[in-house]
């Protein structure tokens, strides 16, 4: 849930957004992956987001209100965290991709990312009481940094980069931008709520993957090559 600096606090600002986007990562990485996944007591200021090398991902959303979600795996994170996800699953090593430039790790740690922005848009609403949309996130394998801004009005956009760490202690970073709001209290009607569980979302997302996977469109194989056009990429 997203949590206040006190009991009497009433105001929830950017920073209680980013906990609750923060919780949510951990949360989600940590049940799919058996392993702990913790971030750092310290968020840093920035003046913009990018997708930095090795493979990262970016998510906007739009709604009570606008912003971007960036993740930034370095290869030893991201090659970690999906071998630990796939094994979970019952698959043995032998079966799994070697390089964080396949497709499937791309694929895997996208289905990731899209369980984590659905964990963190269902405590929006829940506990903030508003609606949030969001795109399909697509994780990208890149060679070099892409800078990103985002494609709606912000007034007064702030920005703020988190580490995070793997059990082995491999670092990624997650920033989130959108626009300097605050959420005030002004009853508690509709505040009482069950906590959202984590394992619940995990073991739904694998019996779906169990599922047959439809035929490809003879399109889709472009979608990569499309996506790192509009990028410039």
């Amino acid at each position: 849930m997203i949590v206040t600096r006190s009991d009497d606090d009433v105001v929830l600002t950017t920073e209680d957004v980013l906990l609750s986007l923060c919780n949510s990562v951990t949360d989600v990485l940590s049940a799919a992956t058996m392993s702990q996944v913790r971030f750092s007591g310290m968020v840093q200021r920035i003046s913009k987001t990018c997708l930095k090398p090795d493979i990262g991902c970016f998510v906007l959303f739009d709604g009570g209100f606008s912003g971007l979600v960036v993740i930034n795996f370095s290869a030893a994170a991201a090659m970690e965290l999906y071998e630990s996800y796939m094994l979970s699953m019952g698959l043995s090593k032998e079966d799994l991709a070697i390089s964080h430039t396949s497709d499937e790790v791309s694929n895997v740690m996208g289905e990731l990312m899209n369980q984590i922005v659905g964990s963190f848009t269902v405590k929006v609403g829940r506990d903030l009481q508003t609606h949030i949309t969001q795109n399909q996130p697509k994780m990208l394998a890149l060679n070099k940094q892409v800078m990103l801004s985002v494609d709606t009005n912000l007034d007064s956009p702030e920005s703020r980069r988190v580490t995070f760490f793997t059990a082995r202690n491999n670092i990624f970073y997650l920033e989130l931008a959108m626009d300097k709001t605050e959420f005030i209290r002004i009853h508690n009607e509709g505040m009482e709520h069950e906590e959202l569980d984590p394992d619940a979302l995990i073991a739904q997302a694998k019996q779906d993957a169990a599922k047959p996977a439809p035929a490809a469109a003879p399109a889709a194989s472009n979608d990569h090559d499309d996506l790192l056009d509009s990028l410039g990429i």
